[in-house]
C-alpha cells in the first residue's frame, strides 16, 4: 500500500520543479506557456492566482486532459509548455504526475502562490 509520500517522490521525480524567479522570469518573457493554478476555487478566491492562469482543480485534472473526455480543456495539450502552480507545490506536482502519466511532455511545478508573489510574478483576483 502506498502512503502520501510514496505518491509525493513519484510525482518530485518527474515533474521538474523551478523556482519562484525562475517562473516569474519564463512569465516575464512571455511566449505560449500555459499556467495553470490547480487549487480548488475557494483557496484562489482568498489569495488571488497568476495573472492569466487558467483554473483547473487536481482532482479535476484527468478529466480536463483526456481529450477524448467532454470536460477536455483545449489549452492541455501533450506539447504545451505547462506550468502548475498551488499553495506550497504539493498538488501542483501530483497534478503534473497525472500529466505525465497521461503523455504530456513539458509540465513544471512552480510551487506555490506566496512564493510567486514574493517573487514579484504577476498576480490578479
Amino acid at each position: 500500500m502506498k502512503s502520501a509520500k510514496d505518491f509525493m517522490a513519484e510525482a518530485n521525480a518527474v515533474v521538474p520543479r523551478i523556482s519562484a524567479k525562475e517562473a516569474v522570469a519564463k512569465y516575464n518573457q512571455g511566449g505560449s506557456a500555459v499556467w495553470i493554478d490547480v487549487r480548488d476555487s475557494a483557496d484562489i478566491a482568498a489569495s488571488g492566482t497568476i495573472k492569466g492562469a487558467e483554473r483547473v482543480p487536481g482532482g479535476f485534472m484527468v478529466f480536463a486532459a483526456d481529450d477524448s473526455m467532454q470536460f477536455h480543456k483545449p489549452f492541455l495539450t501533450k506539447d504545451a509548455d505547462i506550468n502548475l502552480i498551488c499553495g506550497a507545490g504539493g498538488q501542483a506536482a501530483l497534478a503534473g504526475k497525472i500529466l505525465h502519466d497521461m503523455g504530456y511532455k513539458n509540465v513544471t511545478n512552480v510551487g506555490g502562490f506566496n512564493d510567486w508573489k514574493e517573487a514579484g510574478g504577476a498576480t490578479e483576483a
